[in-house]
């Protein structure tokens, strides 16, 4: 009889990507099975924002009838052209019922002209279309209120595209602090601040704060979009989510406190000013000289230091009037350098003094 404990025990939970390899799903139909609520998941024991999915749960799909072509077909996404030919509309009538808020997106991507392209749920666009109440707005003219706010500009798309995400995620969320955290992942920072006072909250939400649906680098052109979909604009959209925000974080602080930074000791602030005063400079101040003192090598080596006016000679012929200023001083003493005859060539000046237009170079000739 073989020993039972060497047959490995079935772990009661997988990960997301072994739990779609399992149902027979491609990654992105789980995912959106997910979002949707068909297949339900768990928080990770490790904590971290994880997820995984049950045993009982991958049981429970694999025995329904025509698993997985049926949640295959719940799961169909689809454009505005192959969206109109479904529900035997135009493309420019699917449009606007779309931006008047009558179908919801689910999803959305950037093509590469950098333009939004929204997809829909198959199965509610058929429901949509099978409607007995909604025959006027699929045939005829429509309602004089909608083309109103057509003509206004309103696009409902991104807002409740919104409205469903958020959805999933409180669906998602394990703790009043997870949801408050939902709340303000569609506000703005500003918004949050004014609503959430303490920093210490606001570092924690902005931890928990779930990222934008974003595949994209951080930084492209994806990224940022979606950033912007993600945040709310309209006014009333705006007021609606600060009071759900205040709401969970009442909820939240009831249910437990957020975790505060630890403060300075006294002895660590007394300890500051020493540290900064002992840091000080680290190279010492580079004392001014004169020209006089060490004579360069050429003129940018002594465009590069600090140099002062050279002293006026008390007695000589030739003095030439003080220099107020170390620019000038430094001016002054190259054009005497340029005096000084060469070594080896009595006589021979390497360069004439340069006049007030141009400079001239001249080399007198040898016998």
């Amino acid at each position: 009889m073989p020993d039972s404990t060497l047959v490995p025990a079935v772990p009661a939970t997988c990960s997301p990507s072994r739990a779609a390899r399992e149902l027979g799903l491609r990654r992105g139909e789980f995912d959106l099975a997910v979002h949707l609520g068909r297949i339900r998941t768990a928080p990770a024991e490790g904590g971290g924002g994880g997820r995984v999915v049950e045993r009982a749960e991958i049981v429970r799909l694999l025995a329904r009838h025509g698993f997985p072509s049926t949640l295959r077909e719940r799961l169909r996404v689809v454009g505005t052209a192959e969206g109109a030919a479904l529900m035997g509309i135009p493309a420019g009538r699917f449009t606007r019922l779309a931006r008047l808020g009558l179908l919801v997106p689910v999803r959305f991507y950037l093509n590469r002209y950098r333009a939004v392209v929204w997809l829909y749920l198959a199965e509610e666009l058929e429901q949509f279309a099978t409607g007995a109440g909604n025959t006027c707005l699929l045939k005829g003219r429509m309602p004089e209120t909608l083309r109103g706010q057509l003509a206004a500009g309103v696009d409902l798309r991104p807002r409740n595209w919104r409205g469903r995400h958020f959805g999933f995620l409180l669906r998602q969320a394990a703790d009043p602090w997870a949801r408050a955290a939902a709340a303000a992942a569609f506000l703005a920072p500003a918004e949050i601040e004014d609503v959430v006072r303490d920093p210490g909250e606001r570092a924690l939400l902005e931890r928990l704060r779930p990222a934008p649906p974003a595949h994209g680098a951080p930084g492209s052109s994806f990224a940022h979009l979606a950033e912007h979909l993600m945040t709310a604009q309209d006014f009333d959209e705006v007021g609606w989510l600060r009071s759900d925000l205040a709401q969970a974080m009442r909820e939240a602080r009831t249910a437990s406190a957020a975790p505060r930074t630890p403060a300075r000791s006294p002895q660590a602030a007394e300890r500051a000013p020493v540290r900064c005063a002992e840091a000080g400079p680290r190279l010492p101040a580079r004392p001014s000289v004169t020209p006089g003192d060490r004579p360069a090598r050429n003129r940018r080596a002594v465009a590069h230091t600090v140099v002062t006016a050279p002293p006026a000679p008390s007695q000589a012929p030739d003095a030439r009037p003080e220099v107020p200023s170390a620019a000038r001083g430094l001016r002054a003493w190259l054009f005497r350098a340029s005096d000084r005859p060469a070594q080896g060539r009595p006589g021979y000046r390497a360069r004439n003094r340069p006049s007030c237009t141009t400079e001239t170079s001249s080399r007198p000739r040898t016998s």
